[in-house]
């Protein structure tokens, strides 16, 4: 079963234009509700947003079609997406839906839904959901709508769980940046739960001004702040706070392969990672394979997205995974990437160990990396394409034996992403302009 709407992350666009509109999410809704019944005539469906204008907009459509289709619905508000996803297994909800487009433009939105057990849907359900668009059918009673006043507290709680009893950040400096979005009131008061001295920055949402300048997206403006406040870490979230950005006191950001490596081989030495294995997705370093291994685990590789990721991690036994882009899933906290929760286990590691990150993330030698995100205006098979296919061929030639050419096409924006990694940057640099040039003649990016 193919999908005409769903990509890697739910449904993504502009809103207000097909499919991002009032209409399409009425019809959404009733079809998920069909669909995510599990069994009952009356399921019940939690529904969390983050803080863009259009949220509210798309929140009543959602519902109006939950309830139309005969089931009930909880309101979250404005709610980090693995908020959504803890609350919907604690309160044994049929389903989570969560109203956002994450690191994109305050113009843009989305919407992505969660199973019962709080994971994300697998490809053939969203299929079946977008089969169910078309169907018409009365239900036997409408549902209802009520909101739930807690879940912002009953959030935090969770991700202070995730800690040892009794932990405190009593005495850390904690620039934070919470992009304007979804992690406003959330990560702030958690860290201060904590006894942390938190500097917070971009926590004022107008609908506006997510990841405006700002958020995980924007490594510069944390570093900015690291300096400024003279704190020892700095932690950025994107729209929807399900990942995040670190800094350490000097201000250089870290990827996601650095935050897996020290929580590896963190978990490695207190022999708590099952089958001594974590996942990660092709875009991550080759290095975060030598540093894993010579620790004597392995690195078990997905496709881009943390949906494949979970699924293998699930399918495999494995309780950390995550992705480059700071998509980190400790799987006993959560069913998702949730940007508090991976930032608090690094601040633990911090704490524990008396180290700096910048010390810290030195486990990690890279493999330089050249990478290109090109706009695109279609998406045409890349092995249609023969001198982008000529391009590529070159360029694994170039960097043989030990590295790789990655050329892709996001699943959540118009883009092409091409990566080359190897030894030599210059190399690297070389390809991936003639790769990028290909494409531009190519398909005019």
């Amino acid at each position: 079963m193919t999908r005409r709407y769903f990509g890697t992350d739910g449904i993504r666009g502009r809103a207000g234009e097909h499919p991002i509109t009032a209409e399409f999410a009425e019809k959404l809704g009733r079809a998920a509700a069909r669909v995510l019944a599990g069994g009952t005539d009356r399921p019940v469906i939690a529904i969390g947003r983050d803080t863009r204008a259009s949220g509210p907009m798309l929140e009543d459509a959602l519902a109006a079609g939950i309830t139309a289709a005969g089931g009930d619905v909880r309101l979250l508000g404005v709610l980090p997406t693995p908020g959504v996803a803890a609350l919907v297994v604690e309160d044994g909800f049929s389903a989570g839906a969560v109203i956002s487009a994450s690191h994109n433009p305050a113009g843009d939105n989305g919407i992505k839904f969660f199973a019962g057990d709080g994971f994300k849907l697998p490809d053939e359900t969203e299929a079946r959901i977008e089969a169910e668009l078309e169907t018409h059918g009365d239900a036997k009673t409408t549902g209802t709508i009520s909101k739930a006043p807690d879940a912002t507290d009953r959030y935090i709680a969770h991700t202070l769980h995730s800690l040892p009893s009794g932990f405190s950040l009593q005495g850390m400096k904690i620039a934070v940046d919470c992009a304007n979005g979804a992690a406003s009131a959330t990560t702030p008061a958690a860290l201060h739960r904590l006894g942390a001295d938190a500097h917070v920055f971009h926590a004022a949402p107008d609908g506006l001004n997510i990841n405006l300048g700002c958020g995980s997206t924007e490594a510069q403006e944390i570093g900015r702040l690291v300096k400024e406040t003279g704190a020892q870490v700095g932690l950025a979230h994107d729209g929807d706070a399900d990942r995040l950005l670190l800094c350490d006191e000097s201000g250089d950001p870290l990827d996601g392969d650095e935050l897996l490596a020290m929580a590896g081989l963190d978990l490695l030495h207190r022999n708590e990672l099952p089958h001594a294995t974590i996942v990660a997705t092709v875009m991550s370093n080759l290095g975060l394979d030598e540093a894993i291994e010579e620790a004597g685990g392995r690195v078990v590789r997905t496709a881009v997205g943390d949906r494949y990721v979970l699924e293998a991690m699930r399918a495999g036994g494995f309780i950390l995974g995550g992705e480059q882009s700071g998509h980190i899933i400790f799987s006993r906290h959560g069913t998702t990437g949730d940007g508090l929760v991976s930032a608090l286990q690094i601040f633990r590691l911090m704490a524990q160990s008396g180290q700096p990150l910048s010390k810290l993330r030195k486990v990690l030698r890279k493999y330089p990396q050249a990478q290109r995100a090109l706009a695109v205006r279609s998406k045409p098979p890349l092995e249609e394409l023969p001198g982008v296919q000529s391009a590529i061929l070159a360029a694994e030639a170039a960097i043989a034996p030990r590295g790789r050419v990655l050329v892709r096409y996001s699943g959540t924006e118009p883009k092409l992403r091409v990566l080359l990694e190897g030894r030599d940057a210059a190399t690297l640099e070389h390809h991936a302009d003639l790769i990028a040039g290909a494409v531009k003649q190519a398909i005019g990016a």
